[in-house]
């Protein structure tokens, strides 16, 4: 999961750089090819940072659960 959050920021602000410099995205202003690029992007970078932070509570609680199972030394 948390790969999955670092994939997502990894791939979709590059994507994004690309569709600006694309020629339907206007030049007077945002076309509906853009607008539409935006939201997927923004929507994606939103899930893909919730699925990397559940990923990272995973992991933390996975942790802190086997620090809590283990015997204690005298």
């Amino acid at each position: 999961m948390i790969a999955v959050g670092v994939w997502t920021w990894a791939i979709w602000p590059n994507f994004l750089r690309n569709v600006w410099k694309d020629d339907r995205s206007g030049d007077d202003g945002p076309t509906g090819f853009f607008t539409v690029h935006l939201v997927l992007t923004v929507v994606s970078l939103a899930i893909g940072s919730v699925v990397g932070w559940l990923g990272i509570r995973g992991v933390q609680s996975v942790r802190d659960r086997d620090l809590a199972t283990q015997p204690r030394r005298p």
